[in-house]
């Protein structure tokens, strides 16, 4: 096992978010969440994905990482793909040349279960079939951790994916806000590989940080 020195408390300032304008529900709250150094929300948009691959783009060839490029921009295009799919509420992703450059994207969106089920049952089954736990000991929030293998512009990696499930106040678990962090390393990298450890408990740290905000504040 190496070294799984944690990193420091995410810096910078709270992010908000309106669930209202997201979903036209004006009793569900706005929440806000500290981020990553330099990174941001985005709409989910076709215009706003092209404008974002082109900043990076230009950011990291600037700073001659084509392999990060390619890494991100799948990054991206999974993300936007997955947020299509669902009732997606933003993806969080760097922005700008001081950015912390990280190979991993986030994105919330709601989730809203089948009739005839509840947040509690969907809870159960998480526990049960991923090993969801509490977050940082804190059972406001469940989060489930999986790995997959993927094949990204015709090399092999190693797919790290983590979901955090929160129930939206106020809708009486009925709806929960989702946070799903994508991490992508190369094969050869261990899960234990320091780098891979610190940018789990980074964002462990951030969604522990998610404040609810009263409606209508």
């Amino acid at each position: 096992m190496t070294d799984e020195s944690a990193p420091e408390p995410p810096a910078g300032p709270p992010v908000r978010v309106s669930l209202r304008a997201e979903l036209g529900a004006a009793h569900d709250p706005d929440f806000t969440m500290v981020l990553p150094p330099g990174w941001e929300r985005r709409e989910v948009t076709e215009d706003e994905k092209h404008r974002m691959t082109q900043a990076m783009r230009s950011r990291l060839m600037g700073v001659h990482r084509p392999d990060l490029y390619a890494r991100m921009r799948v990054l991206m295009d999974d993300a936007f793909a997955q947020l299509a799919a669902v009732s997606a509420v933003a993806v969080f992703l760097p922005s700008g040349e001081s950015a912390l450059a990280l190979p991993a994207s986030l994105t919330a969106g709601i989730l809203r279960p089948q009739p005839g089920r509840g947040l509690d049952e969907l809870v159960r089954e998480a526990v049960a079939r991923d090993g969801a736990t509490p977050l940082l000991g804190d059972k406001r929030f469940m989060r489930a951790e999986r790995e997959s293998s993927r094949s990204l512009d015709g090399e092999s990696a190693t797919v790290t994916t983590v979901v955090y499930l929160t129930p939206i106040p106020g809708s009486g678990r009925r709806r929960a806000l989702q946070l799903t962090l994508v991490i992508v390393r190369p094969p050869d990298a261990p899960p234990d590989d320091p780098p891979m450890v610190q940018m789990r408990m980074l964002f462990d740290l951030c969604v522990s940080t998610l404040t609810w905000m009263p409606a209508g504040s």
